[in-house]
């Protein structure tokens, strides 16, 4: 059973970065209320950079509290607390080989669809305090997945994830990230991810631009 530990959002904050200051809302604490998912976003959230977060393909991203362990071997020194790799919904029993593009699901008020693994950026690196991290987190299975809303509504902690509907033929969200890391020339994945109707538009367009 998948259930939500707990719900996180973040406030915008300042950080340094290569000599300039930027803003960033990775750094997500969980709340003890719930959040709202809307069609773009979750209400009350910040998204600063808009091209890799937020929007109709990215509105939610959840993460595995079942992964947190083999990071904390990695980065002993750091202090984890759920949301720490800027998630708004932290899960447990989520498995990234288990769950297909397209899988549709309803949780609290909301209905949600898994559109796209994360690829992990720079931002990662900056909440990790090293740029380690965007490879390490490469060299795994748990991208962890953003999804679209496609019935607004509000989530808690201690719901549960209730699969209504899948695509049997979709390839699974540990398929795809794959194709960023170890089958980067797999034509046969590659070809059905394209034609994958549940695939985030973005995503199909990062594959073609890496083919070519």
């Amino acid at each position: 059973m998948i259930k939500i530990v707990s719900v996180n959002i973040a406030k915008q904050q300042k950080i340094t970065w290569k000599g300039k200051e930027r803003y960033t809302g990775i750094f997500k604490k969980p709340i003890n209320n719930s959040i709202f998912l809307g069609k773009k976003d979750v209400k009350k959230d910040v998204v600063i950079d808009r091209k890799y977060h937020g929007g109709e393909n990215m509105a939610v991203y959840a993460f595995s509290l079942d992964h947190y362990a083999y990071f904390k071997k990695l980065y002993p020194n750091l202090t984890f607390e759920n949301g720490m790799f800027g998630e708004n919904l932290t899960l447990i029993n989520f498995n990234e080989t288990a769950i297909k593009i397209g899988d549709i699901f309803k949780v609290g008020n909301a209905i949600i669809q898994v559109s796209q693994p994360r690829l992990p950026c720079s931002t990662l690196g900056i909440r990790f305090k090293s740029q380690n991290i965007v490879k390490q987190f490469l060299h795994t299975t748990f991208s962890g997945s953003y999804f679209r809303v496609l019935q607004e509504g509000a989530v808690f902690t201690n719901n549960t994830l209730k699969l209504l509907d899948r695509n049997d033929d979709n390839l699974t969200l540990a398929e795809v990230y794959s194709l960023f890391t170890t089958n980067k020339l797999n034509s046969i994945l590659i070809e059905k991810a394209l034609k994958m109707t549940d695939l985030s538009t973005k995503l199909k367009a990062d594959i073609e631009r890496k083919l070519k």
